[in-house]
């Protein structure tokens, strides 16, 4: 059995920090992984496990989207992804009895490394208005519940339906089924903070929301640029790719205002250069960035590459392209002096970087939050497409854009309709296939669903997965936000901060995860995902659940929406309950690339899904072709003696979950309430390294927001920029604070000022 979770909740307020490391993975990594799966799930679960993960006939990690190559590894998994799947196939157990002995109030003081270590959730649990105990409730009295208040609305728009981007493309599809039929599109998602820049820009620009590449366009490149990216840390698999494309030839360029080991060196635990210690390196120019000075950057290449002889295709330009000249008369204004100011960069370096693009026939550029989360997040990324389009790297193998995916299915959920703000196209493929009209208004994205709950004009918040309270920005707001709703209700498999803030009413309905085998009315099931780069393939859990009284997702949506809709729906809800084959045959005729959906997903390795920009150097955008885009250059700039903040990951965490309180790569052990700051800017400030200080982050309209207790590591950022983890920091981020277009937080530019604090913070709930 592996041991039991942690009793106490100690405050992890005094980090030990020594130097960063310079590469990443080896056997470090693989003593690491090992060492946490037989923790939570003992040796022989861990083999039976862990074996299975992203095999053709197993199940798909809970944790990136990173695709998987054809031939596969016995082990296809990362280190983060056996953390991943350790805390969801752990032994350990949240049980009514746990819920007796702890109020909520109790739990509301625990860490969410603390609560997420407790273990699966067993019996769905009621909080009654006015209790301070969650309570067993049967699955059908919790329908009931759910229904009473949703009955109770003054419109359907008063109800939040919000997505994790782990949900299957089963449940994700009945569950905009549902509610469309209920009345709303307030189908806010995890992609509202993280990706929404992408494709806001992809769309404009491509006419598909989505990356141009597949994982053997990696492999094929000349060039690949990684800007804004950890995958070290947040998509390690993606390392292996990089390794590959090396021994064949390509450069790497990586844009960042850290550096990360990652990417300076691979030591690949799947081979024996990797085992013994040498490894690969990777980046052949490491491009010091300094926080949101990337679209100035790009802007600047792409003048530099219009001004060089024979560097255009402009067969591409000319036939597949819209607004050349409108863009080119922008970007030939760029300059040197403005650009170095707004990047922090050598001259020569950037100089180097143009070089290594002229040098390149197929490029490949990738990026992540770090240029996402912007105010203007939206521009940079168009930027980058204006590049790639300047050589003609979109639609020719080796070559496009990749953004990389956090979430295992948050791309899948989009394309199932997960979106508040649906193409008319799909809804009237809904109303043609299920015989109702749903609705046309634009819903809620994260942003202004918090709002409306906040504003009293939203009252029933509903979750699918995911832990909302920590994702989501400004902490403070949101939390009051939540608590002003007449019920929360979250289907989870663990314990996580959003269940301890709650409305006035609250479920926790816990569901089986990717590792469980999911029996229903027709026997064994499956569901799908799709990858970061639109593959779209079967998942197979093969344990036994964590409880008996655990249901499927998509059978808690069926569920629900027979109880709510009542007898007036004509959707075949309890058919699909009983066969997810069925659900798949409908979202074939709905949504377009998954004709024959069962047929070509029964392929081991499953089917990729068309995109005509890579597929036919098509480009289904309003003009017809791929548009160049000229906006004005901006980034954010400090005042004096402040500093440009970013929300970032530790090692030892995937989003919001939190599985150690180790970072191991950037040198920090057992805590988490840290603040990289450059050694100059550290000096400058009079913060000396080991010294505490309180985070203050300083918005437009005057206010102030504040993260107590933070210990100062001098650290090699770009100057001017300083780094902390979230959603420790999630605090200091305003909620009107987001990327124009996208609506996105702007979490990797925060104006702040640091203050000398005496002592450490006593610990802030959820938090370390």
């Amino acid at each position: 059995m592996a041991a039991k979770p942690p009793t106490g909740d100690p405050v992890q307020d005094a980090p030990d920090v020594t130097a960063p490391q310079h590469a990443a993975a080896g056997l470090p990594a693989i003593a690491h992984s090992l060492r946490v799966a037989q923790r939570q799930m003992g040796v022989r679960r861990t083999a039976l496990t862990l074996l299975k993960v992203n095999q053709k006939d197993g199940f798909d990690c809970p944790g990136c989207a990173w695709p998987e190559p054809d031939k596969r590894h016995a082990a296809e998994f990362c280190e983060n992804g056996a953390k991943a799947v350790a805390e969801e196939a752990t032994l350990r157990r949240v049980t009514p009895d746990f819920f007796a002995a702890h109020p909520v109030a109790d739990l509301a003081g625990r860490s969410g490394y603390w609560l997420g270590q407790q273990g699966r959730l067993t019996h769905p649990m009621y909080l009654a208005e006015g209790a301070d105990h969650y309570e067993p409730v049967t699955w059908e009295r919790a329908f009931d519940i759910v229904a009473e208040e949703l009955h109770a609305l003054a419109s359907p728009d008063e109800a939040v339906f919000y997505t994790s981007g782990r949900t299957s493309n089963e449940a994700a599809f009945l569950y905009q089924l549902f509610a469309r039929e209920f009345g709303t599109n307030n189908l806010p998602d995890c992609s509202n903070m993280c990706h929404e820049s992408s494709g806001s820009a992809l769309t404009e620009t491509i006419g598909i929301g989505k990356g141009s590449v597949h994982l053997e366009d990696l492999h094929q490149a000349d060039l690949i640029i990684v800007a804004g990216q950890n995958p070290g840390t947040n998509h390690p698999r993606m390392l292996t790719a990089l390794e590959k494309a090396k021994a064949a030839g390509a450069r790497i360029i990586t844009v960042n205002p850290l550096p990360e080991a990652g990417l300076e060196r691979f030591k690949n635990p799947q081979n024996a250069r990797g085992l013994a210690g040498t490894g690969t390196a990777l980046a052949d120019l490491f491009l010091q960035i300094r926080l949101g000075g990337d679209h100035a950057l790009f802007r600047l290449l792409n003048k530099l590459v219009l001004e060089t002889e024979g560097a255009l295709d402009t067969a591409f330009i000319d036939e597949h392209t819209h607004g050349f000249e409108d863009f080119a008369r922008l970007a030939r204004t760029a300059d040197w002096d403005t650009t170095l100011r707004a990047t922090g960069l050598p001259r020569e370096d950037i100089e180097r970087a143009l070089r290594m693009i002229l040098d390149s026939r197929r490029t490949v550029v990738c990026w992540a939050m770090g240029l996402t989360q912007h105010k203007h997040a939206v521009p940079t990324i168009k930027e980058v497409v204006n590049l790639l389009l300047l050589r003609g790297n979109i639609g020719r193998p080796g070559a496009g854009v990749c953004p990389v995916r956090g979430h295992s299915n948050v791309q899948g959920d989009r394309t199932m309709g997960i979106f508040e703000r649906p193409a008319p196209a799909f809804l009237d493929a809904l109303e043609k296939e299920f015989g109702f009209a749903p609705p046309r208004h634009h819903g809620l994205d994260v942003v202004r669903a918090i709002r409306a709950l906040r504003d009293g004009t939203a009252k029933v918040f509903f979750a699918m997965g995911g832990n909302f309270v920590a994702a989501t920005p400004d902490t403070d707001v949101t939390e009051a936000a939540i608590r002003r709703a007449r019920l929360t209700v979250h289907v989870s498999t663990k314990l996580n901060r959003s269940h301890v803030v709650t409305g006035a009413r609250a479920l926790i309905l816990p569901t089986l995860g990717r590792t469980e085998r999911d029996r229903q009315a027709a026997g064994d099931q499956f569901v799908t995902v799709e990858d970061s780069m639109g593959m779209v393939h079967a998942s197979r859990g093969r344990l036994a659940p964590a409880g008996p009284q655990l249901l499927s997702e998509p059978a808690i949506v069926c569920r629900l929406a027979r109880r709510v809709l009542g007898p007036a729906s004509t959707t075949p809800w309890e058919q699909f309950e009983g066969d997810y084959a069925t659900i798949r045959d409908r979202i074939a005729r709905v949504v377009p690339g998954f004709e024959n959906f069962n047929t070509r997903v029964a392929r081991p390795g499953g089917f990729t899904l068309p995109h005509a920009p890579r597929d036919e150097r098509r480009f289904p955008t309003t003009t017809g072709k791929a548009n160049f885009s000229a906006t004005e250059v901006t980034w954010p700039q400090a005042p004096e003696g402040r500093l440009l903040l970013q929300t970032l990951r530790s090692h030892d965490q995937y989003n919001t979950t939190i599985y150690g309180l180790d970072d191991r790569y950037r040198g920090i052990k057992n805590g988490r309430r840290v603040v990289l700051v450059n050694p100059d800017d550290a000096a400058g400030l009079g913060l000396a390294d080991g010294s505490y200080a309180d985070l203050v982050s300083e918005w437009t309209d005057g206010s102030e927001r504040r993260a107590p207790g933070f210990r100062v590591v001098h650290y090699p950022t770009a100057r001017g920029c300083a780094a902390a983890y979230y959603p420790e920091t999630n605090v200091l981020v305003p909620l009107d604070h987001t990327a124009d277009t996208s609506n996105t937080p702007a979490s990797k530019s925060l104006v702040i000022r640091i203050e000398q604090a005496a002592t450490p913070a006593s610990g802030a709930p959820g938090t370390t």
